[in-house]
C-alpha cells in the first residue's frame, strides 16, 4: 500500500473486497497516491473519505453485501463518497430493471438494467467524454443507465447511452476505468471524496 510521505491525514478511499474487479482499482488508487483500504467488514470503513464499489456480479454482491453487514455500515456513513463502476452502479441505482435478486442499496436517482449490451462475448472498448475530456471506455457484461432523474448530472455518454452520471457524493460508471492507463475518473472521483 502506497503511504502519504508520513502525513497521517492522507485520505483514504475503500474498495469493496468482497468481489469483483478489486486489484484493478487498487492499482489505479495508489497510482493516485491515495491510501487504500481493502474492506471486508464494516470497521473497514472507519476514517476512509470514499468508496469504490467495483463491477463483479450484482446479485452475488448484493448478497454478500447483506451476509457481511456491509450493507448498513455503507448507508450509515452519510459523509462517505461512494463510486460504483458496472455492478457496482447497478448497487447504487434506485430502481433496477430485472433486478431479481439484487437489493440495491438505493442511494442515487436512476434507473439500470442489468447486462443490456448482452454476454460477455459483447464487451466492447470506446472512447467516451468525461466531465470535458476524452477517455478509454472498457464495457463487459455492461448495465445501461435507462433513466436519469433531475437530481443527477450526466458526466458521459457513448452514442445515445449515459454511461457516468454523478448526484451529489455518488458517482456511477457503466464501464471500467480501472481497466485503462488513463486516471481521469479515478482522479475526478478522489477530488469528489476530497
Amino acid at each position: 500500500m502506497r503511504r502519504g510521505a508520513g502525513n497521517s491525514s492522507h485520505m483514504k478511499i475503500a474498495i469493496l473486497d468482497i468481489q469483483g474487479s478489486v486489484v484493478e482499482h487498487l492499482r489505479a488508487l495508489e497510482a493516485c497516491g491515495v491510501d487504500v483500504v481493502r474492506v471486508k467488514k464494516p470497521a473497514d470503513l472507519e476514517g476512509c473519505a470514499g468508496l469504490v464499489i467495483p463491477g463483479g456480479e450484482s446479485t452475488t454482491l448484493s448478497k454478500l453485501l447483506s451476509r457481511f453487514g456491509l450493507r448498513d455500515a455503507i448507508l450509515a456513513h452519510k459523509d462517505l463518497g461512494i463510486w460504483g463502476t458496472c455492478a457496482g452502479a447497478i448497487l447504487l441505482a434506485k430502481e433496477i430493471e430485472d433486478g431479481e435478486g439484487v437489493e440495491s442499496l438505493g442511494l442515487m436517482d436512476i434507473k439500470v438494467k442489468r447486462n443490456a449490451y448482452g454476454r460477455q462475448l459483447d464487451s466492447f472498448e470506446a472512447e467516451v467524454v468525461f466531465a470535458g475530456k476524452k477517455v478509454p471506455a472498457v464495457f463487459i457484461r455492461a448495465p445501461k443507465i435507462s433513466e436519469v432523474k433531475r437530481s443527477c448530472d450526466i458526466l458521459a455518454s457513448s452514442g445515445d447511452e449515459v454511461v457516468a452520471v454523478r448526484e451529489g457524493k455518488y458517482l456511477a460508471t457503466t464501464f471500467h476505468p480501472e481497466m485503462t492507463n488513463d486516471l481521469t475518473v479515478v482522479q475526478y472521483f478522489i477530488s469528489m471524496c476530497a
